[in-house]
């Protein structure tokens, strides 16, 4: 392309686009975005549109596409999910008023963490950019939901800490330093982020001095101490951060980002990523879906505020017993007051997003649809506080005086806007008359055009006979008069030929011209009018951003407690006792999401004691598909619901509050990063010996599978035992395994209990029971297990005989005994594997390393001495030391 071939618009375009080349630039034209060269060629791939050119028959033709500006959501939307940006560039002139070339600029930049548009968000979940910062005093971290305002700041001084915190966050964008880039905190990071866009920004942005005033600015304070956090110097460079990328993205001050929100990363219960996942709190890990998770269960809440923070509650579950004990007085009030519960539900089905409504006002994206929903949702505050004062728990209580400015708000809308808005703001249609005198007049003027255009296609149809006679309009020709082909010698002198179509004519006239001159002029005075009022309205609606944040949160608190309240009811949940003696004491527990998938079948409750005396480490044995699993996540689903305020599923329930909850259950292998089952396996278990207290709940099952039988029980051995051992007071454990030998512990660890889940064997067929009862079991039912899994009766018939024969000689058929590659697996009855060697392995292993030939018959006498007396001890050869010379 050269350029003397570059048009005045392609050179506005090319000027625009340099300062965006990481971004698909929307340029807008008229109605439309279009698109040129290769955003062009990747925005048709990517949004299957077609693609098309400027300037076809050139050689320089330009690629381009697009789209009406209407449908830009949907695109936008595509885009963002497919991980790219999108800078929108506007026409910032009236196109009837510019002298040449229309005025264009980027209004603002959407990225995957900078998306306020509701069609671009799910309603219950935030959309979180995050930034992360290092200083001297360690790893800054803050997330910012733009679409609510939620801002929130952290730090710590450990690496690890700020990535297991990054995750539970789960954010869509990161923000980092350039000087990150090949940091391998940075490759920390991202790996555990795959699926976040990552952004760098300048080092200069993450300066301490330059972030701190940047939050002073935006807060129109002197000080952060308000906030807690003017000595988080790290966390304070992240949060400015923030407000550095949505003032460059946004083109703009945000308003509605009111205050931050200091926090310590270890002031809630820890449930780290691993553990979360294996407890399915959201996401079921077979289907990847929300349905059979704790958070479909729990989540009854009415409105989106209340969706996200029952989200929040259950990622930060509270540590502190008189927090817990708020939260559940509240929930036994409501549970016990159905009626008022359920009048005050019913009003929050009333009760829009306030959140992001007050966001898309504050930042100008706001129709007048939502100004109405705001005024609907601010109009059954007061109905609430009133139902309200049937409760006492001081979660209920709301400062009545304050919802009364946003009542005043509420009400100026509703004089402004009409019940049922256009879906846009500058085409006219909002405002209600009566609300401005000069708008009433504009729009009196439009209404009699359109009787006067009705009394002139009349006239001029008697005038010419021509009983087809159109009056029309479009914003091409304005209005004209429509004949067709047929009637067009009918017209008379005075009609102006304007446009012939295949099968008619088009004509103006003088006075059609004066109407349309007098009624177009109204129209549009009428539309930049009706925008003007409907952007003050704005402004005096973003004065009460505070107000609006504060019922908001309220709102939010709310329905999350109601929530409670109503699935407590609905499901026999009762209010667990929290205890400070350190013990877990469960009746007749249930698991909360079985027992709803189980609907129409029993489900079976079981009771678990633990605590730090005599029942702190659980060694649970028994057959697969017996329940092991689910006993030991019930118990941990109902420490976590019990400290999130929650009533629990158990006929009764004493907890001690839980620091942190760690799980290894089941193992994937991780082939991207080239690690197999077993060394998940072993790297989840070593974050939890490495960081549980005794404070914490450990949930262990079957560790030691993805190796030998020999390793894998020597590590379960080891790994129980260092539990039980912990810091000298050991951590509460379930612990269920395969390996029988672990009963063993209970005769040397005192705190070691054995349970085993029962069943019942009947025919040659077992009967699972799903009953949790004290004691070890030697039997895993694996055959049978293997039938009901449909094996073939073939296999499950030499299945039989295998185990047969090794019960009864210790050997595998067809071995003959006397090889060396011998499989010898145990004397007659139920296999039992030692922990240690038996000592005639080790005697014949030694025997076989003695020379004959160079031996004395006094050294053979000797050596058979102590073969007899070992052997008749029946001790171990390996520790004696008499085959050392």
């Amino acid at each position: 392309m050269t350029q003397l071939k570059i048009t005045p618009m392609m050179q506005q375009y090319l000027a625009i686009k340099e300062q965006y080349l990481d971004y698909i630039l929307f340029y807008r034209m008229g109605d439309f975005y279009e698109m040129f060269l290769e955003d062009a060629v990747t925005a048709s791939r990517e949004l299957e549109i077609t693609l098309t050119a400027r300037n076809k028959k050139d050689d320089a033709a330009i690629p381009m596409c697009g789209f009406p500006v209407k449908a830009a959501d949907v695109y936008i939307a595509r885009l963002i999910d497919k991980g790219y940006k999108v800078a929108i560039c506007e026409q910032t002139e009236d196109a009837a008023l510019a002298k040449g070339l229309v005025r264009r600029d980027v209004v603002r930049v959407i990225t995957p963490g900078m998306i306020v548009s509701e069609s671009l968000l799910d309603e219950k979940s935030n959309n979180f950019v995050l930034a992360v910062s290092r200083h001297k005093d360690g790893f800054g971290l803050s997330c910012l939901d733009l679409s609510t305002g939620t801002f929130r700041v952290a730090q710590s001084k450990s690496a690890d800490a700020i990535v297991e915190e990054a995750r539970k966050i789960s954010p869509n964008e990161i923000l980092l330093p350039e000087s990150l880039k090949e940091d391998g905190f940075f490759l920390s990071l991202k790996e555990s982020l795959s699926s976040s866009a990552t952004t760098f920004l300048s080092d200069r942005v993450f300066t301490l001095r330059e972030a701190r005033n940047r939050l002073l600015e935006q807060f129109n304070t002197r000080s952060l101490e308000g906030f807690g956090c003017e000595k988080l110097h790290a966390g304070v460079c992240a949060a400015g951060a923030l407000i550095f990328y949505v003032q460059e993205t946004q083109k703009q001050t945000v308003s509605h980002l009111t205050g931050l929100e200091t926090y310590a990363l270890d002031h809630s219960l820890l449930i780290d990523e691993v553990s979360f996942n294996n407890l399915e709190l959201t996401k079921n890990l077979r289907t990847g879906a929300r349905y059979g998770t704790l958070i479909d269960v729990m989540d009854a809440t009415v409105t989106a505020l209340g969706g996200r923070l029952l989200k929040k509650w259950l990622r930060y579950p509270l540590v502190k017993r008189d927090d817990i004990a708020a939260r559940l007085d509240a929930v036994d009030e409501a549970k016990k007051q159905v009626a008022v519960r359920k009048a005050i539900r019913e009003s929050l089905k009333s009760v829009a997003d306030m959140e992001r409504l007050t966001g898309r006002i504050s930042m100008g994206y706001s129709t007048a649809r939502d100004l109405n929903a705001l005024k609907d949702s601010i109009f059954v505050l007061p109905e609430i506080i009133r139902q309200l004062q049937n409760f006492s728990s001081g979660l209920f209580q709301w400062d009545a005086s304050l919802v009364e400015p946003l009542q005043d708000a509420a009400r100026l809308i509703d004089r402004a806007i009409v019940d049922d808005p256009p879906p846009t703001v500058n085409e006219g249609g909002m405002i209600r008359k009566g609300y401005h005198p000069e708008l009433d007049e504009l729009i009196q003027i439009s209404k009699d055009g359109k009787g006067w255009l009705a009394e002139l296609e009349a006239r001029e149809r008697v005038a010419t006979g021509i009983n087809s006679l159109k009056v029309r309009y479009n914003r091409v020709f304005g209005y004209y008069i429509e004949v067709s082909k047929a009637s067009a010698k009918s017209a008379p002198p005075h009609y102006v030929r304007k446009q012939t179509l295949v099968n008619a004519e088009r004509y103006i006239t003088d006075d059609l011209k004066t109407f349309e001159t007098k009624v177009l002029g109204a129209e549009e005075k009428r539309c930049a009018l009706e925008y003007d009022l409907f952007c003050e309205l704005r402004t005096h609606v973003i004065k009460n951003n505070a107000p609006l944040m504060n019922a908001a949160q309220f709102i939010a608190n709310l329905d999350c407690l109601l929530s409670h309240a109503e699935v407590a009811d609905l499901n026999g949940y009762v209010r667990p006792e929290i205890n400070i003696d350190g013990v877990i004491h469960i009746e007749d527990g249930r698991h909360p999401v079985v027992e709803k998938l189980l609907e129409g079948n029993r489900y079976v409750p079981n009771t678990i004691h633990m605590d730090n005396r005599d029942h702190q480490v659980l060694i649970i044995t028994g057959p697969n598909m017996a329940g092991k699993s689910t006993v030991l996540r019930q118990v941990a689903l109902i420490v976590l619901m019990a400290q999130m305020g929650s009533f629990v599923p158990a006929v009764y329930a004493s907890l001690a509050i839980t620091d942190r909850i760690f799980t290894r259950v089941g193992a994937l292998d991780n082939l991207s990063q080239g690690q197999s089952t077993f060394m998940v396996e072993m790297e989840e278990t070593a974050n939890i010996l490495n960081n549980s207290s005794p404070d914490s709940l450990v949930v262990m099952d079957e560790i030691g599978r993805g190796t030998s039988t020999f390793d894998g029980l020597s590590i379960a051995w080891a790994v129980a035992e260092f539990l039980h051992d912990l810091r000298g007071a050991g951590v509460k454990t379930l612990f269920a395994t395969h390996y029988h030998e672990l009963t063993d512990l209970a005769t040397i660890k005192s705190r070691v209990k054995n349970f085993n889940i029962a069943v019942k064997e009947w025919n040659d067929e077992i009967i699972f029971l799903h009953k949790l009862v004290e004691g070890g079991t030697n039997r895993s039912y694996g055959i049978q297990v293997a039938r009901l899994a449909g094996i073939p009766e073939k296999v499950i018939k030499r299945a039989k005989k295998v185990l047969s024969s090794i019960e009864q000689t210790g050997h595998v058929l067809g071995n003959k005994a006397g090889k060396s590659d011998e499989k010898k697996y145990g004397s007659s009855g139920p296999v039992q594997l030692s922990l240690f060697r038996p000592p005639e392995e080790v005697i014949i292993e030694k025997l076989r390393k003695i020379d004959i030939s160079s031996i004395t018959p006094l050294e053979a006498l000797n050596y058979l001495h102590l073969l007899k007396e070992k052997a008749g001890s029946g001790g171990s050869a390996e520790d004696s030391g008499i085959f050392d010379n």
